[in-house]
């Protein structure tokens, strides 16, 4: 790939490759946007088919993480690392602590945290080298176990789609299908039920089904039937690309909302979904409280603060539907708007500011 051409295109500020011989390490640190402030991202670990593929990636994901983080109102910029190697047997603790020295190094241009493939136990060696990393083990002052966290966002963030859609937040009475019951679903599955909300879910694993069967009273359908059953909101929770041209035909709901990444499988589905009438949450948007948990810890972590932040995905949602009304585009699209706008309104007050700040050391001068 022209690594350059590719960075001056969508305008990362900065690629670092890291190796080490002795533990294995070969890792790609892609730097996207640091307007809001230091780039946070986790690390994946992944057997790519080539080097150029883990570069893609790195990029690709670095670039995600600014529009979220700048979604979700951090001030954080986006970044993103890639491991190349297989996290079941390629890991050591010696590669771990020659990438900590490595993120050491930036200086606090960007911060870690956990993705596909490592583990918190993984976040605590990179902690052994350096403070720039989140979602550490409690002990450390972390957050611990994201996903409860992650699954209350999405929840809020149903509600306020579901007000759009409804006229009413309540999601009492509605019935919403859950593709997936994983460790994220199963929170957002206890929240809704909570609320009297009535589940019809999905699953490969037939453990996971049964979980939710008896602690949700949920019924249980096949996996590929789940986009067809009579529901108020389609919650996918699990695969990527599950909305495609196959299944927006076969949809019965009103809303579209729930934890997965990467849902569109392209973005004629996003416009798709718009020309049906079909509110559709964007994940980066929604699924966003894992990330605003873990930037708290960057504050010294304190639980009660970080979900008070995480209840703003409602207002995040919110800001896109009214976006996506004044501009007349898809959600997908004031999503992206919403981000964009939030890192041009920083860029320019930096711009004012350096001016005024030129014209005051200018007169001093004279």
């Amino acid at each position: 790939m022209r690594l350059f051409m590719t960075m001056e295109k969508h305008d990362y500020e900065q690629v670092v490759v890291c190796q080490d011989n002795a533990s294995g390490l070969k890792a790609i640190i892609a730097i996207h946007d640091t307007t809001l402030g230091p780039a946070l991202g986790g690390t994946r670990m992944w057997m790519y088919d080539s080097e150029e593929a883990a570069f893609e990636d790195a990029l690709r994901l670095a670039k995600g993480m600014t529009y979220k983080n700048a979604a979700a109102g951090l001030n954080l910029g986006g970044g993103k690392t890639v491991i190349i190697g297989d996290p079941r047997k390629d890991k050591n603790e010696e590669m771990f602590r020659a990438f900590g020295r490595y993120i050491q190094g930036l200086n606090g241009r960007y911060i870690t945290a956990e993705d596909v493939g490592t583990t918190v136990e993984d976040m605590d060696i990179i902690h052994d080298e350096t403070d720039f990393v989140t979602g550490i083990s409690p002990a450390f002052g972390s957050s611990g176990n994201p996903s409860p966290v992650t699954a209350y966002g999405v929840y809020v963030g149903m509600k306020a789609a579901a007000k759009e859609a409804f006229g009413s937040d309540e999601l009492a009475g509605k019935t919403i299908a859950v593709q997936g019951v994983g460790n994220v679903s199963y929170h957002l599955c206890k929240h809704l039920y909570e609320e009297g909300a009535t589940l019809i879910v999905t699953d490969i694993h037939k453990e996971s089904i049964d979980r939710a069967v008896n602690d949700f009273n949920a019924k249980a359908v096949e996996p590929d039937n789940i986009f067809d059953v009579e529901c108020d909101i389609f919650s996918p929770c699990a695969l990527g690309a599950v909305i495609n041209d196959d299944t927006i035909n076969r949809l019965k709901a009103k809303v579209v909302a729930g934890a997965a990444n990467n849902q569109l499988k392209g973005n004629e589905h996003g416009e798709m979904l718009h020309e049906k009438g079909i509110v559709y949450t964007p994940d980066y948007v929604i699924n966003a409280g894992g990330v605003i948990n873990v930037a708290d810890e960057l504050y010294g972590y304190n639980r009660d603060r970080a979900m008070k932040k995480v209840e703003g995905v409602y207002e995040n949602i919110e800001q896109v539907i009214d976006i996506s009304k004044r501009d007349r585009i898809p959600t997908y699209l004031a999503a992206d708007r919403l981000a964009e706008e939030r890192i041009e309104k920083m860029k320019n007050s930096r711009k004012q500011f350096l001016r005024n700040g030129y014209h005051i050391l200018s007169r001093r001068s004279q």
